[in-house]
């Protein structure tokens, strides 16, 4: 359908479409700072009188924002969404990927799905969450650096945390077909570096080749997710329903007739199981350096594999037990079981105490892509279930 249409549907469709269209313009790539668009939602909020918190992070270039709506002495809701996007590279696209084109039903941008069309949704709800007297507060909270870690999302966990009284439930709007998740993977992301002996690649046989044992390396990983696929443990509400490895970047040697001394890369565990992430992990790494570092040091005494973890985030666990759903349920959309994306639900938990769940606009297909749209019809189911959570606040 037509914008024009959808707006027949829900009367601020159109409010939400201009304000993604702005949220869009903003270059929000996670290596740039988000200060421009944290101060143009700061001022969007206060302007509507909401009680409104900046987080920066320690450089300063960065923050995170925190806008309450509502009484501060009741148990709220969180809205949840981040503000940074995936590198977008303009000669891939067919238009500009910072400014929005609408073509036919869809919308066209980077973050349009991931997930500025949810923080569009919001804040063309807000006005109407505004002008009514809430039962009970409604938070929005907007983060950086989600795309490479989750960086931004604890500190303001530990804030909500921090209050007389907490939130009891975060709706995190990462892109679910506006389906309600109950579930996300936790992931590990390594950095590993293979420190072997070079030399003239004539004596090759003399030397300990970083590329070829990180190649081994590579190889134990793919393994092991092959072990993760026969032998679980399973949870078939996922989309993958077992832990999954992946190698993902890969750097190494500097000439055709040099045997490289050094490799380095980077690979991810994606696990349903967070208390068993870490004991995966450790274990994973035990194998390799028992299969490979004794042969590697019989030829040289200092060869070493190094790991570092580039970063890692909490799994999100199933919140459908607990009190505050049971009450919001009714309101809630159909459950479309749980996902292997990440999301900052299990940041919440952790870090906050506060059960999560995935309700949000469009296509995680869409996500990371080029050319990413999201669909207007998703923007309008997603208008439509905030005005359902508007009349329960109200309650």
């Amino acid at each position: 359908m037509h914008a024009s249409a959808q707006s027949q549907q829900h009367p601020v469709l159109d409010y939400a479409i201009s304000h993604l269209t702005d949220l869009i313009a903003f270059d929000t790539t996670s290596k740039y700072s988000n200060l421009a668009i944290i101060e143009h939602l700061r001022s969007f909020f206060a302007d509507l009188g909401a009680d409104v918190s900046v987080l920066p992070n320690a450089s300063g270039e960065k923050a995170n924002l925190v806008a309450r709506i509502g009484p501060a002495d009741a148990p709220g809701i969180v809205l949840s969404g981040h503000t940074d996007v995936v590198p977008a590279d303009p000669k891939q696209w067919q238009s500009n990927p910072f400014d929005m084109q609408k073509r036919g039903s869809r919308l066209f941008g980077r973050g349009t799905c991931d997930m500025k069309g949810f923080v569009a949704c919001a804040m063309a709800a807000a006005p109407v969450f505004a002008e009514g007297k809430l039962k009970r507060p409604l938070y929005f909270c907007f983060s950086h650096d989600e795309e490479v870690g989750c960086l931004g999302a604890p500190a303001i966990a530990k804030y909500l945390a921090s209050l007389d009284v907490p939130p009891e439930l975060a709706i995190i709007g990462e892109p679910s077909e506006m389906q309600l998740i109950n579930g996300q993977k936790g992931k590990i992301a390594m950095e590993v570096t293979v420190h072997g002996d070079g030399g003239h690649s004539s004596f090759s046989p003399q030397h300990v080749n970083a590329v070829e044992y990180a190649s081994r390396i590579i190889a134990m990983i793919g393994e092991r997710s092959k072990r993760y696929e026969r032998e679980g443990p399973f949870d078939q509400d996922f989309s993958v329903p077992h832990a999954t490895t992946l190698a993902t970047i890969i750097n190494g040697g500097v000439a055709t007739n040099i045997t490289p001394d050094a490799c380095n890369f980077i690979f991810e565990l994606r696990s349903i199981d967070q208390d068993a992430a870490q004991t995966d992990m450790q274990a994973l790494i035990a194998d390799v350096e028992a299969a490979l570092l004794p042969e590697m040091q019989a030829l040289a005494p200092k060869a070493r594999i190094d790991w570092e973890e580039v970063f890692s985030y909490p799994a999100m666990g199933d919140a459908t037990g607990c009190e505050t759903f049971k009450k919001i349920e009714p309101i809630l959309p159909a459950r479309g079981g749980k996902v292997s994306y990440g999301s900052e639900g299990g940041v919440f938990e952790i870090y906050g105490g506060i059960p999560s769940v995935i309700i949000g606009p469009g296509s995680i297909r869409q996500a990371h892509k080029v050319d990413e749209f999201i669909e207007i019809e998703q923007l309008s189911q997603c208008l439509t279930f905030l005005d359902s959570l508007d009349t329960w606040m109200k309650r």
